[in-house]
């Protein structure tokens, strides 16, 4: 099986909706150019290759917050464009290295980083084998691995985190988040592409209910999208990628993800096999099917250009029927 590791392309950015907005604003450097890359990489991988040529190069994606090229068959170079990028990037080498021994999946290997221009980073990391958790589907075992990620997540200290420069993020407001999924789903209805009564189960008292509790804040990876899980044949987690956007926040926002991305029942499973109980598992639900109503109203507006399939799917999996589905009384500890 080919070795995979998937980064992110412009559009899919979109589709998380999680994404740090530190330099957003600032000016990006052009694209590194074919010749530059090659440099640089011949400098990293001197005597690789054929004739000391170094190892072919060929582009994975260019724009946004980093260009990303494979490096032979074994590694990928990521390189950034603005101050902010870089900024995440560094960040995110330490953080990997934070969480590589409890989250009980492969975390990419940094095996070279620097800049590759004033200020603007660069790493060199192993590929990690399998397929993206966009294609390939998640069996019963891999939601085992998926709740051995969410478990060694919460086992990260939290002051350490902090040490790294792992910013905090205030919990979203599903109050706020349910009015806004509520306009777009009459704009969806009109569209023909969801019926708005489904919204009916969360009610306002139900967002009140499922508020978050800003004292349960762990490490959240903060983007876990198919894109960014590396599955194998057998359906099992094998690695998670793209650490970039982790945060200290509500472990909701990761249960969230993995429903746009596994399924909703998948991801209550694997939640409630981490220890999680009903208030983040319902949380994590409500979040990602008013994320995935909003953000294909936005498209289907002309607010946003991703592609619709992508978000098509996500509405679809955040949607599936779990047996947990209506707020009653929550015990008041999780």
């Amino acid at each position: 099986m080919a070795p995979q590791h998937h980064v992110p392309r412009d559009g899919d950015r979109r589709l998380s909706g999680h994404r740090e907005r530190h330099g957003a604003t600032t000016p990006r450097a052009p694209a590194p150019t074919a010749d530059t890359v090659g440099r640089l990489v011949r400098s990293l991988t001197a005597g690789d290759g054929p004739a000391g040529a170094g190892p072919e190069v060929r582009p994975v994606t260019e724009g946004g917050e980093q260009c990303a090229w494979w490096v032979g068959g074994r590694h990928v170079l990521r390189l950034t464009r603005d101050q902010g990028a870089a900024t995440r990037a560094r960040r995110e080498l330490r953080v990997r290295d934070l969480v590589r021994p409890l989250v009980g999946v492969a975390v990419p290997q940094s095996v070279a980083h620097g800049d590759w221009a004033v200020g603007l980073a660069y790493t060199l990391d192993t590929r990690l084998p399998g397929r993206s958790g966009a294609t390939q589907a998640v069996s019963a075992v891999g939601e085992a691995d998926l709740a051995a990620l969410l478990t060694g997540l919460r086992e990260v200290p939290v002051r350490q985190a902090e040490s790294l420069g792992v910013p905090r993020a205030e919990p979203r407001s599903l109050e706020e988040l349910r009015a806004a999924a509520e306009r777009a789903a009459g704009q969806l209805a009109a569209e023909d592409e969801f019926d708005p009564a489904n919204l009916a189960q969360l009610t306002a008292d139900a967002a009140v209910q499922l508020a978050a509790r800003t004292a349960a804040a762990v490490l959240v990876h903060h983007d876990l999208r198919g894109e960014h899980l590396v599955v194998s044949a057998d359906g099992r987690v094998r690695g998670v990628v793209d650490w970039a956007d982790a945060v200290l926040g509500d472990p909701a926002e990761d249960i969230a993800g993995l429903a746009l991305s596994v399924g909703a029942p998948a991801a209550v499973r694997a939640a409630t096999l981490a220890g999680y109980g009903a208030r983040p598992c319902l949380r994590g639900l409500w979040l990602s099917r008013c994320d995935a109503v909003i953000r294909l109203a936005d498209r289907l507006a002309g607010r946003d250009d991703s592609p619709l399939p992508p978000l098509r799917g996500q509405l679809r999996r955040a949607w599936e029927s779990i047996l947990l589905e209506r707020v009653t009384e929550l015990p008041g500890d999780d």
